[in-house]
């Protein structure tokens, strides 16, 4: 069985939010994480995005995984893995009809994105 670590949540908007970036690869903006001592994500979607309408329109959940192929095992993928940055794999699947992110790392978080607040999740 996989172990499962809070890292955020991911909230759809349709409102600009203060220091959101756009991300090129997802066609997205995003901002809040960062900073947010909660782990609070806004996601702004472009017309052009082609991540799945559920991601766009329901809020996810997203948890580090140290292994990612036994995390999705058995689960309903709704997006397979890929890397949004180097370092990082995620993927998505779908849980009671509400997207769900899986994230795996292949060295310390810190080193992968350098200015993410720290966050202490028992």
């Amino acid at each position: 069985m996989p172990s499962y670590r809070y890292h955020h949540i991911g909230i759809p908007t349709t409102d600009p939010q203060p220091g959101e970036e756009y991300n090129h690869t997802g066609k997205h903006f995003a901002a809040g994480y960062a900073t947010s001592p909660y782990g609070v994500e806004w996601l702004r979607f472009d017309a052009r995005c082609e991540l799945p309408e559920l991601i766009q329109r329901v809020p996810h959940v997203a948890f580090v995984v140290d292994d990612l192929s036994a995390a999705l095992e058995g689960q309903e993928v709704l997006v397979p893995p890929n890397s949004p940055a180097e370092g990082v794999t995620v993927a998505f699947i779908v849980h009671n009809g509400a997207p769900v992110e899986f994230i795996a790392f292949d060295r310390p978080e810190a080193e992968v994105w350098p200015t993410t607040v720290a966050r202490v999740v028992d």
